[in-house]
């Protein structure tokens, strides 16, 4: 048999629809109820307490920013100590000695001429020197850092919880000043820019032209965002410029991105008795295919460590890289010498009064199957434009 509802359940009103309400209180209990608005719960009064405790406490060290530093959680301890201030005072008590801290104080040659007559050799006396010239570096870095030590990798991850991500370095004002200085005002190649500075060729032309737009609009007298500039670079990790100081480091520079004809595994039989070189690879996965000293974005920097280990000293390493970029030099400008005479040998100009207009004989055959041939000129017929596709490049690409 199927349940029975019990009676006291079943409404015992004629209707067909039954409604069962919640007995409301009365209106005195109502009004004894409802909290004030000034009333605060026992734990948000405590939570409120901790976290005032917190700013006036640990938590003070981040109102006001580190100079020339990042500031973030990770950098302290529960008490708000800077941890690799800490350590740095260990380091320097441990590795450096009172004479040591007062050697650094001294003329540096008259440091070179005492450790020449206390009988060591001239690769000591030179190491030494290096070495001593290393740790004033290191202490004038550090004044000029307000006595705040470098920033660790540890001390460059904004957020605790998160220990795989770290804030990379981005270029300071200075050098991005010096960059532009260098290339649009210089007329360096971004070449030799980007291997000075150790900085990659792609991230010296943005800055170039990013620094050029810059630049035109403080003429026309458009308003910079500087303060949220500023906000921002004072809270990320930056590689500074110094004047008369080495550059430092800031990425890698020649990197090799990986081939589409190298993502195949290719088995070739050779000889062990020749040797297999990286053009031969090269050749065995494409006949076209270039070998990586080549495809580098800089393959004098291999020719500089040949020369290295074939025994140049530093000056001469360097006397035979400004011969090879004098002919290099001298190969560009030959190379645009003969496009400026081919052009007027072959373009007819007409002056007009706002514009002068250039003709030229072209050849259709040259379009190319898909009308997109690098020799072709003018309208591509039948095929669409792209300057409304998404991933377009739509700043200027080149400074003039």
């Amino acid at each position: 048999m199927p349940p029975r509802i019990p009676s006291h359940r079943v409404c015992q009103y004629s209707s067909s629809q039954c409604f069962r309400t919640r007995p409301q209180p009365p209106p005195e209990a109502c009004e004894k109820q409802v909290r004030q608005f000034h009333h605060t719960p026992r734990n948000a009064t405590r939570l409120r307490r901790n976290m005032f405790a917190w700013l006036n406490g640990p938590g003070k060290v981040f109102r006001d920013p580190l100079p020339s530093s990042t500031n973030y959680l990770s950098a302290y301890d529960k008490s708000g100590n800077l941890l690799r201030a800490r350590q740095e005072n260990n380091n320097s008590k441990r590795n450096l000695s009172e004479s040591d801290v007062a050697e650094l104080d001294e003329n540096e040659e008259e440091l070179q001429n005492r450790d020449r007559e206390s009988g060591l050799s001239q690769e000591d006396v030179r190491k030494r020197s290096d070495l001593r010239q290393l740790r004033r570096r290191e202490r004038e870095d550090l004044e000029s850092r307000g006595g705040v030590p470098k920033e660790r990798a540890a001390d460059l991850r904004p957020y605790p919880l998160n220990q795989q991500f770290r804030s990379q370095p981005v270029l300071s004002e200075d050098l991005r000043e010096k960059i532009y200085e260098l290339v649009a005002l210089d007329r360096l190649d971004l070449k030799s820019v980007s291997a000075t500075f150790g900085i990659d060729i792609r991230r010296v032309a943005a800055v170039v032209r990013l620094k050029s737009v810059e630049k035109q609009w403080l003429e026309e007298g458009k308003r910079l965002a500087k303060p949220y500039n500023d906000a921002v670079m004072a809270m990320l990790p930056q590689t500074a410029y110094v004047e008369g100081r080495a550059p430092q480091v800031h990425e890698s520079i020649n990197d090799l991105p990986v081939h589409p004809y190298t993502r195949q595994q290719v088995f070739v039989p050779t000889s062990e008795s020749r040797a297999y070189t990286r053009e031969d690879a090269a050749k065995a996965f494409h006949p076209n295919l270039l070998p990586a000293d080549k495809r580098i974005p800089h393959p004098e920097l291999i020719q500089i460590a040949k020369w290295e280990a074939e025994g140049h000293d530093r000056e001469s390493r360097q006397r035979l890289m400004q011969e090879k970029d004098a002919e290099a030099a001298a190969a560009r400008a030959d190379k645009e010498r003969r496009q400026q005479e081919y052009e007027a040998r072959t373009q007819v100009v007409v002056k007009g009064r706002r514009w002068d207009f250039k003709f030229q004989d072209v050849s259709a055959e040259k379009t190319g199957k898909d009308g997109r041939g690098r020799h072709a000129v003018g309208h591509r017929y039948g095929m669409p434009l792209e300057d409304r596709k998404r991933g377009q490049v739509k700043i200027p690409t080149s400074v003039e």
